[in-house]
C-alpha cells in the first residue's frame, strides 16, 4: 500500500481555522471512500494534519493547543483521517518590528519546520474575504507599496511548500454558518480585542461604521486587492526583463537614466528588494530618482547607508556582509580553510575579517587544484591583473578604475597561489588562471563580516 498523501491546515483553534480543518478532513474522508476512484484504481488515502503553533503569549495558550488536539483525537476516533502536531515557539516581545510581526515570523518558521518534518508540501490557511479587505485598508493607511496593497495571495510557493488560502474570496458569515451547522466548537483569542494592535482597532472601531456606510465595501476592497495583484505581477515581469539577470551584480545605470520617472522608481524598488532585502519608502524612492541623475551628471559618488546603497561611476551596488545573508547564528556555517578551500561553501582563513563563498560554475572559474592552493594576502601595492587573454596585465588601480569598482571595495584581501595573483574581489579571476572549458571549476567571492563577527581563531568554530 502506498503512503498516504498529506495536507496540513494551520490551525489556531479559532473559528475560521477550525472550520477549514473540519472541511478539509471531511473532503479527505470523502475522497478516500470506496467508489470514489476510477475502476481499477485504489481510492486516494489523504491524511490531514492540524499544525498548531503555541506562542505562549496568552494565559489561555495551553487551552488552545489542547482544544486542537482533543478535536483531532475525537474525529480520529470516528475513523476520520486527521492528526495534530503542536510546536512551541518563543516570540521576541521587544522585536523592533513589533509583537505582531515577531509572532507572525515565529509562526511561519514553526509551520515550515513542521511541514518539512512531515513531508507536507501543501499548507492551507483560513483567511477569508474580510481579512483580505482589512489588509488592503491597513496597507493603504501605512503607505504600503503595490505589493502590500495587493494584500494576501490565494497561493504562494515558498521553501518547497504551497501556502494556499482556499476561502480568501468567501465572506465571514458563510464560515460562521458552516461552523454552526456542524456544531463546531472553537476558542476565542483574547488578544483580538486588544486595541494596541492596528488590525483590532480597525476591526472593532472602524469596520462596523465602514460597512454600514458602504455595504459593498468588503467585496470592493477584495476586488481591489485582486486588481493590484495582477498589476504587481505585470510590474514584476517587466522588472525581471530590464534588471541585471544575475543577483549580486552591480547595476550600470546609463540606460536607466533614459526611462520615465515612474519606471525608474519601480525598477529601483524591485532591484533593492531583490539585492538588499529592503523596501524603500515612497519618499526614499523619489529622492533616489532625483539624486542619482544629478550625481551621475557631476561624476560624484553617492552613498545611502539606510538602504545599504552606493553609487560609483554610474554603477549602483549594495553593501553586503555575510551577517546579512546568513542565519542568526552564522558562526557554525563556515569552515576554516587551514588546508585550503576544497569545494562549495563558505571558507574562512585565520586573521581575515571575512569569508570566501565558493560556488561551482560552468565557466569563468578556477580549477579544483588552484582553488585548494589559494591563500589570502592583503593588498600591498604594485599588483598587476590581466582582464582577458591576449590583453596586457595592468595595475590594480587602473583595473579598478576601468571596471568602476568602488573605493570601499578595493581593500579586500587578494587570493594568491604562491607568488601568483589569481583572484581580485570586484574584478574576478586573472585571465591567466582561468580553468579551461569543460573542466570542473569554481567561482570565489569575498564577503566581509560584520565587526562583531571578527573572531580570528579557528578553534572558535564548531564546524572546523
Amino acid at each position: 500500500m502506498s503512503a498516504p498523501l498529506r495536507v496540513a491546515v494551520a490551525c489556531s483553534g479559532g473559528r475560521d481555522s477550525m472550520a477549514l480543518l473540519l472541511a478539509t478532513v471531511r473532503a479527505a474522508r470523502a475522497l478516500g471512500a470506496p467508489g470514489v476512484a476510477s475502476p481499477g484504481e485504489a481510492a486516494a488515502t489523504i491524511e490531514v494534519w492540524a499544525l498548531h503553533v503555541h506562542h505562549g503569549l496568552s494565559d489561555w495558550a495551553d487551552d488552545w493547543a489542547q482544544h486542537v488536539e482533543q478535536s483531532c483525537r475525537a474525529w480520529a476516533a470516528r475513523g476520520w483521517p486527521v492528526r495534530s502536531m503542536v510546536r512551541r515557539v518563543t516570540v521576541e516581545a521587544s522585536s523592533p518590528h513589533g509583537l505582531e510581526a515577531a509572532a507572525r515570523h515565529a509562526r511561519y518558521e514553526a509551520l515550515t519546520e513542521m511541514a518539512h518534518g512531515l513531508h507536507i508540501d501543501l499548507v492551507l490557511l483560513g483567511h477569508h474575504r474580510q481579512d483580505q479587505a482589512e489588509t488592503v485598508l491597513l496597507q493603504a493607511l501605512r503607505g504600503g507599496s503595490l505589493a502590500g496593497l495587493a494584500a494576501m495571495p490565494t497561493r504562494r510557493d515558498r521553501e518547497g511548500i504551497a501556502w494556499v488560502r482556499p476561502w480568501l474570496n468567501q465572506p465571514r458569515c458563510r464560515i460562521e454558518v458552516y461552523g454552526r451547522l456542524h456544531g463546531l466548537t472553537h476558542v476565542d483569542d483574547d488578544s483580538n480585542s486588544d486595541p494596541r494592535f492596528a488590525r483590532n482597532r480597525l476591526r472593532t472601531q472602524v469596520w462596523p461604521a465602514l460597512t454600514a456606510a458602504f455595504p459593498q465595501g468588503e467585496q470592493a476592497l477584495a476586488d481591489t486587492a485582486d486588481r493590484l495583484a495582477d498589476a504587481q505581477s505585470v510590474v514584476q515581469a517587466w522588472a525581471s526583463s530590464v534588471l541585471p539577470a544575475d543577483e549580486g551584480v552591480p547595476w550600470a545605470l546609463s540606460g536607466w537614466l533614459t526611462w520615465p520617472a515612474a519606471l525608474r522608481r519601480q525598477s529601483l524598488l524591485h532591484w533593492l528588494v531583490r539585492e538588499a532585502g529592503v523596501s524603500p519608502t515612497t519618499g526614499q524612492l523619489r529622492r533616489l530618482v532625483e539624486e542619482i541623475p544629478q550625481l551621475m551628471a557631476s561624476r560624484t559618488a553617492g552613498h545611502w547607508p539606510e538602504l545599504k546603497l552606493r553609487l560609483y561611476r554610474g554603477v549602483l551596488s549594495v553593501e553586503r556582509t555575510v551577517h546579512e545573508a546568513w542565519p542568526p547564528n552564522p558562526m557554525g556555517h563556515w569552515r576554516w580553510a587551514e588546508q585550503g578551500m576544497t569545494g562549495a561553501g563558505w571558507w574562512r582563513f585565520a586573521q581575515t575579517a571575512g569569508v570566501w563563498e565558493v560556488q561551482a560554475v560552468a565557466s569563468g572559474g578556477v580549477s579544483s587544484e588552484i582553488l585548494a592552493a589559494l591563500r589570502p594576502r592583503a593588498r600591498q601595492g604594485g599588483e598587476r591583473w590581466q582582464a582577458a587573454p591576449g590583453r596586457p596585465a595592468r595595475s590594480l588601480k587602473k583595473q579598478f578604475q576601468a571596471a568602476g569598482v568602488p573605493a570601499w571595495m578595493r581593500d579586500a584581501p587578494l587570493l594568491w597561489m604562491g607568488d601568483a595573483l589569481v583572484l581580485v574581489p570586484g574584478l574576478g579571476v586573472d585571465a591567466r588562471w582561468l580553468a579551461p572549458p569543460g573542466q570542473a571549476q569554481w567561482q570565489v567571492m569575498w564577503r566581509a563580516l560584520a565587526p562583531e563577527m571578527h573572531d580570528t581563531s579557528p578553534g572558535q568554530s564548531d564546524n572546523a
